[in-house]
């Protein structure tokens, strides 16, 4: 009876597994646009690789690596949530909203991140999209003791504990290629 259990359950187990490998699809490529920083920042470009895994028809996990060129060159990690709306009367837009965590790399740093945002993905041929994309969200940037830093923006803070929190925004465009 151990033995039919156990092979019932690894059988079982194996077309689980088989079928949930098969709902999953990969989506790579990258962003290029501008991205604004407050308090003195300014704009830059933003250029930078993704990836996304989707887990079913309309809801993915992904990361991105954003190089920005504002003051110190602030290097972006986001992870994300993104979840995609269906327009049944024309499949060939795909427009979607994300949330997710995000680290920055910069002078002084790393600083966490909150990000969201959303956009379209156009479709241009089979498993090729263009997105029209929007990030925005805060970013905590901090020291404690010490000398003096300068932040994101260029902005020179003495010495002690000091707390700045700096608004990024980002419009961007690039290439989608869904894996087939």
């Amino acid at each position: 009876m151990k033995k039919l259990f156990f092979v019932f359950f690894f059988f079982s187990s194996i077309m689980c597994i088989s079928y949930a490998q098969s709902q999953l699809k990969w989506i790579i490529g990258g962003r290029f646009g501008l991205s604004v920083a407050s308090s003195g920042g300014g704009a830059g470009l933003q250029i930078g690789p993704m990836g996304e895994l989707l887990f079913n028809k309309n809801m993915g996990v992904g990361t991105e690596l954003n190089i920005n060129t504002q003051t110190g060159t602030p290097i972006e990690w986001a992870d994300y949530f993104k979840y995609y709306f269906d327009i049944p009367s024309n499949p060939n837009i795909k427009p979607y909203a994300d949330a997710g965590f995000n680290l920055w790399f910069v002078n002084g740093g790393p600083y966490f991140g909150i990000r969201f945002g959303g956009g379209v993905n156009f479709k241009v041929a089979p498993n090729l999209y263009i997105p029209a994309d929007i990030q925005l969200g805060p970013v905590f940037a901090s020291t404690s003791g010490g000398g003096g830093y300068y932040d994101y923006f260029g902005n020179y803070y003495g010495g002690g504990s000091t707390s700045n929190t700096i608004f990024y925004f980002a419009i961007t465009s690039g290439i989608r290629y869904e894996l087939p």
